[in-house]
C-alpha cells in the first residue's frame, strides 16, 4: 500500500509571529504505518515556520512495531523529535497528559497519529492563538470524513449535548487538532477519558471569551483502524456528567449534596408532619401506611446526602491542598530533551547539504 500523498499547498505561515516556542504532542497507539508520514507531514508543514519547535510522539502502549518506526524516525529527523514510551496502554487521555508534561513550548499542539488531522493547519492556527490572545483554539472538522451512522451523527449530538451544559459553544468538540497556549492547558490535568472535554475544562481556568475555533482540514483513515466505535457515546455522556459536576460545584461539592439532603429531608419531614396530624387530630391508624416507612426514609436519605456533601468538602480540600498525581506511568525518556533540541529556521536547509 502506498504512502498517503502529502498536502500540495504549501503551508501558510502568518506573518509578524510573535517570538515563542511550539511543541507537537501526537498520542499513538498501533499505528505503525501512519509514524513516518506523519512526521513528513509535520517537517512540511513546518519547515519554513521561523521559530524553535519540537515534537513529543508518545507511544501509549502500542502491541505492534509503532515505538521502533518512531525510534527510527527520531533518529532520521533528528532531537528535535522526542518520543516517549508509556509501560502500556492508559488510552488517549492519558497519552496527551504525558505529552503535555514532557512538552517544552510556550505553544502546545495536539493532533491524533492517524493522518486524519493535516498539521498544515497548525501555524495558521498557531499564529491566531497568538494574535488575538487567545488561549485555545480547536479545530472544527467541517468537512469530516468519517461514517454517518457510527461517526457524524452521534458526535453531532454530543457536541450540542457538550455545549449546552457546558457554556462552551464549539462546533466539534472531538477534533484531536488543537493549539494552546502552554500556561494555561498546563494547568489542568486531564483524567479518565476527558480528552473531548478539554475546551470545558480549559474555561475553569480561564474565560471562554479565550476559547475560539478554526475550520481544519480532515482526511479519511488510510492506514490502521479506528479506536473509536459507538460504545464511547455512553462514556462521553457519563464523562459529560462529571464535567457538569466538575465545573459547577469542584470548589463547593457539599452544596450540591447538601441541597438534595435538604430537599430530601424537608419532604420526609413534611410527610412525618402530616401523618403527626393524621394520628392525632383525626385518630386514624398510621403504623401500617407507606408513607410513614417513605417519610422516615427520605429523612435517613437526606441525612446521608448532607454527610456525603461534608467529606466532600473535605476531599476538595486536600484535592487542592494536595500535589499532582499522574495519570500515567512512562519508561525513561528514550530520545533526549536539553534545550539545543529544537528545530530551528533553516535548519531543513543545513541537514539537506549535509546529505548533499
Amino acid at each position: 500500500m502506498s504512502t498517503p500523498p502529502l498536502p500540495p499547498a504549501t503551508p501558510e505561515i502568518p506573518a509578524g509571529l510573535p517570538q515563542h516556542t511550539l511543541s507537537i504532542v501526537v498520542p499513538m497507539y498501533n499505528e505503525a504505518e501512519n509514524v513516518a508520514p506523519l512526521l513528513e507531514r509535520i517537517h512540511l508543514a513546518l519547515d519554513a515556520y521561523p521559530w524553535p519547535w519540537e515534537a513529543v510522539l508518545v507511544d501509549d502502549g502500542s502491541s505492534d512495531a509503532t515505538f521502533d518506526e518512531l525510534l527510527r524516525c527520531a533518529r532520521l529527523h533528528g532531537p528535535h523529535v522526542r518520543v516517549l514510551r508509556l509501560v502500556r496502554n492508559f488510552r488517549q487521555t492519558a497519552a496527551m497528559q504525558a505529552g503535555i508534561d514532557a512538552a517544552r513550548g510556550s505553544v502546545i499542539v495536539t493532533l491524533d497519529g492517524d493522518l486524519q488531522n493535516d498539521p498544515i493547519d497548525i501555524p495558521r492556527m498557531a499564529g491566531r492563538l497568538l494574535a488575538e490572545e487567545l488561549d485555545l483554539v480547536a479545530g472544527w472538522r467541517k468537512n469530516r470524513q468519517d461514517g454517518l451512522l457510527l461517526r457524524k451523527i452521534p458526535s453531532r449530538i454530543a457536541n450540542r449535548l457538550i455545549a449546552r451544559m457546558t457554556g462552551v459553544h464549539l462546533r466539534d468538540y472531538g477534533c484531536s487538532l488543537k493549539v494552546f497556549r502552554a500556561s494555561a492547558i498546563k494547568n489542568v490535568r486531564l483524567y479518565g477519558e476527558m480528552h473531548r472535554f478539554i475546551p470545558a475544562w480549559l474555561a475553569t481556568v480561564t474565560t471562554p471569551r479565550r476559547i475560539a475555533q478554526e475550520v481544519v482540514t480532515h482526511h479519511p483513515r488510510v492506514f490502521g483502524q479506528s479506536k473509536y466505535g459507538i460504545s464511547r457515546t455512553f462514556r462521553v455522556l457519563l464523562d459529560l456528567i462529571f464535567v457538569y459536576f466538575f465545573m459547577r460545584f469542584r470548589t463547593r461539592p457539599g452544596h450540591f449534596f447538601g441541597g438534595i439532603g435538604i430537599a430530601l429531608g424537608a419532604l420526609g419531614s413534611f410527610i412525618l408532619a402530616w401523618l403527626t396530624v393524621v394520628k392525632f387530630c383525626f385518630g386514624e391508624d398510621i403504623g401500617t401506611r407507606p408513607l410513614l416507612f417513605g417519610g422516615f426514609f427520605l429523612i435517613i436519605a437526606g441525612v446521608q446526602m448532607v454527610t456525603s456533601g461534608v467529606l466532600a468538602e473535605l476531599l476538595a480540600r486536600i484535592y487542592y491542598e494536595s500535589g499532582s498525581t499522574r495519570s500515567y506511568l512512562a519508561r525513561d525518556a528514550v530520545t533526549p530533551a536539553d534545550e539545543e533540541c529544537w528545530h530551528l529556521p533553516g535548519a531543513n536547509a543545513e541537514v539537506s547539504a549535509e546529505k548533499a
